[in-house]
């Protein structure tokens, strides 16, 4: 597998997860590309800055030639939300970019792994599969991967346990159907409902604040970049060393409680073929409604893109 990754936008999420990878020593190489050429080659001198306080990583101002010996491409490209925008207010502009540049990266390396960071993430991700119905396994969005992680920390908080001992999810859209699975939710092996100090009420706060978070951060500084720049990376590391985790992407549904052809976060094994699995789900009826009602969302908003 080539230890290289490019990424496609060099905007405040491309950057951060590149200086996220560079940190961490996941590749050697990274190529990052960008319609600002002035932009992308100011991101990749201050990144190269940091390298001497890393290990070395070559970084570099790229083009969609950069994917033939990549593993992977991140795609951050595209109008970024807006104080007062939810993220499928972008569907338009961000479609047709994704619909602009997938065609470059598959002719450049038919096996590259894609993952698409641009919102709305899990309407962008069903078209690019559209496109290339034959790589879907090849093809996720960051989904749920950032709000289930924004979903442990409240519970570590709460619960005054490490996040890395919960296991919790944010499943459907990654936006403002998504839901909580509480049914399954644990701490070590016991179920987190169960859990005496944590009420009904402490429950839907959670969630709330969970489902809002971006929202927050928008309306404080403009966007967000840490949080998913670091929530991209370790998705990224599960495929260039195939730790074949289980991490709540947005991927093709196929046939889930009625559920099919439509992209949304489930818990999905995650290697270096990109989806090897995607796992059954175990939901509550509640949640079977709330899953059903967030696919229901999702349908809508592709079908106002086709």
């Amino acid at each position: 597998m080539n230890n290289k990754i490019t990424i496609v936008g060099a905007g405040m999420v491309g950057s951060t997860l590149a200086y996220s990878l560079v940190t961490q020593d996941i590749t050697e190489e990274i190529a990052i590309v960008d319609i600002n050429k002035k932009l992308a080659k100011a991101q990749v001198m201050d990144l190269q800055h940091a390298v001497p306080f890393t290990k070395k990583t070559k970084v570099k101002v790229g083009s969609y030639n950069d994917c033939r010996d990549s593993s992977v491409v991140a795609i951050t490209c595209g109008a970024a939300q807006k104080p007062g925008e939810t993220r499928l207010d972008l569907i338009d502009k961000n479609t047709k970019i994704i619909k602009e540049i997938m065609p470059h990266i598959f002719k450049a390396n038919p096996n590259i792994i894609v993952l698409i960071i641009s919102n709305p993430v899990d309407v962008l991700t069903y078209a690019a599969i559209s496109m290339f119905p034959k790589k879907k396994d090849q093809i996720m969005g960051s989904g749920t991967t950032l709000d289930s992680a924004r979903f442990r920390h409240l519970l570590s908080q709460k619960l005054n346990v490490n996040a890395k001992s919960i296991h919790a999810y944010i499943m459907g859209e990654h936006g403002d159907s998504e839901f909580p699975v509480w049914s399954t939710a644990t701490v070590g092996n016991s179920k987190i409902v169960a859990h005496k100090h944590l009420s009904k009420k402490d429950q839907d706060k959670m969630f709330s604040d969970t489902k809002n978070a971006a929202y927050t951060i928008i309306a404080g500084k403009q966007s967000t970049y840490y949080g998913i720049g670091s929530a991209a990376s370790y998705v990224i590391r599960a495929i260039m060393h195939d730790k074949r985790i289980v991490l709540p992407v947005s991927h093709l549904i196929e046939n889930v409680y009625g559920v099919k052809d439509v992209c949304m976060s489930t818990p999905a094994i995650v290697g270096r073929n990109g989806i090897t699995q995607s796992l059954p789900l175990e939901l509550s009826k509640e949640e079977q409604v709330l899953f059903k009602k967030s696919a229901k969302v999702l349908k809508k908003a592709i079908a106002s893109v086709s």
